[in-house]
């Protein structure tokens, strides 16, 4: 590429950032012109200068700004700007034309440039001033450009998300059914834990909470097949005992690798004949809560899915007691923050701690969960690092 080379002088000490200016311009006369009213304002600019866009066509994306003649050898009128704002992104492009030409600087900005100029009627300052509103316009442009595609894309992921949270197959009359889902990822709306109930006959519920391990992407997306599988087999009336075994092999189908595995509680509720089975798989144990006291379930956890393919996961019965109880089942991203002064951390003993009493300051079953992560959280002395999914099931419906 031909070029007439570096201003000599540079700008003084504090002055705005120097720009790197490809001036495309086939008039010796013209390039000198705009060389010499560069250097003589003192510009903080470093100039190179090609004679046609094919020539600059290997710059391009190395400088800031591009200041294009519209009379070029091999492009002549818009033709020449269209071709370079198709080929960058990033750069911003000032255009010069003669005085009769002034339309065609119009039509340029229409086009996409960020300024033109008329030649033989601009200064220095007046030409430095116009490079750097250029580039400063565009990098604006630009950032908006960004802004709006990182908007459109959370907004398209908050959808999908959204969508693939789980809706309840529950008869409201039944029991109350409280759900509280919060990713561990900032600004997600799904994470790798996950949770569905389904009513399978009348006063008859299947529910499920479990967590693959971590919470990213994939994790989430596995989380989803697990959930969507676990409700096939519900739904199909595949025995209890079975429904378990047959998510393992769903999830060791479906990792990615063989170090992910899945934690899961599934809980059958007999409302009417205030019975519960509990299976666990290496998940933490439900808690009972009644008249304002909670009381871990004792259930055997088992082994998680997924590491040892094919191990049965054990059933544990346990009375309801009357009409006053709920069912509080969750993920271990509620109990493993710091648990305060008292444990070193919250876990089932410290999330039991915090539920004694809970009617004293929780007002309906649908505040609880909000409320407990709340809590935890202020005994962790930050927010919970860990995705939270939370189910409660309530006999007295909407109210203690």
């Amino acid at each position: 590429m031909s070029h007439l080379g570096q201003l000599e002088r540079t700008a003084p000490t504090g002055s705005p950032e120097r720009l790197r200016v490809l001036l495309i311009e086939d008039d010796p006369g013209d390039a000198f012109l705009v060389q010499e009213l560069l250097v003589e304002a003192r510009a903080p600019v470093d100039l190179e200068i090609a004679t046609s866009v094919a020539e600059a066509r290997s710059r391009l994306r190395s400088v800031d700004c591009i200041l294009l003649d519209l009379g070029l050898p091999d492009a002549s009128g818009l033709s020449g700007l269209r071709e370079l704002l198709n080929e960058t992104t990033g750069t911003a492009v000032c255009v010069l034309t003669g005085l009769e030409d002034e339309h065609l600087g119009i039509a340029a900005v229409g086009e996409g440039a960020q300024d033109y100029l008329i030649k033989g009627q601009v200064d220095g300052v007046l030409l430095t001033r116009a490079l750097r509103y250029a580039v400063e316009r565009k990098r604006a442009d630009e950032n908006a450009r960004r802004l709006r595609e990182a908007q459109l894309q959370q907004a398209e992921s908050a959808r999908l998300e959204r969508g693939l949270l789980p809706q309840p197959l529950v008869d409201p009359s039944t029991a109350g059914l409280v759900s509280f889902y919060r990713p561990g990822r900032h600004r997600a709306l799904l994470g790798g834990d996950f949770y569905d109930v389904v009513e399978v006959s009348p006063g008859r519920l299947q529910l499920l909470v479990g967590d693959v391990c971590g919470h990213g992407v994939e994790e989430a997306a596995l989380g989803v097949t697990l959930r969507v599988a676990w409700r096939a087999l519900v739904l199909a009336q595949v025995p209890d005992d079975a429904v378990l075994p047959a998510l393992e092999q769903v999830l060791v189908s479906e990792r990615r690798s063989e170090e992910l595995f899945a934690t899961v509680a599934m809980v059958s509720v007999d409302v009417p004949a205030g019975r519960a089975t509990i299976r666990l798989a290496g998940h933490p144990p439900p808690v009972l809560l009644t008249e304002g006291r909670a009381v871990p379930c004792e259930v055997d956890p088992g082994l998680v899915l997924g590491v040892l393919p094919g191990m049965s996961c054990p059933a544990i019965e346990i009375d309801l007691p009357g009409s006053d109880w709920g069912l509080l089942t969750y993920t271990d991203g509620l109990i493993e923050g710091l648990g305060g002064d008292t444990y070193d951390r919250l876990g089932i003993e410290g999330l039991c701690a915090l539920l004694n009493g809970y009617r004293d300051t929780v007002a309906t079953p649908h505040e609880l969960p909000r409320w407990l992560v709340g809590q935890a959280e202020l005994r962790n002395g930050e927010p919970l690092a860990d995705d939270v999914a939370m189910l409660l099931l309530n006999a007295g419906g909407a109210q203690w």
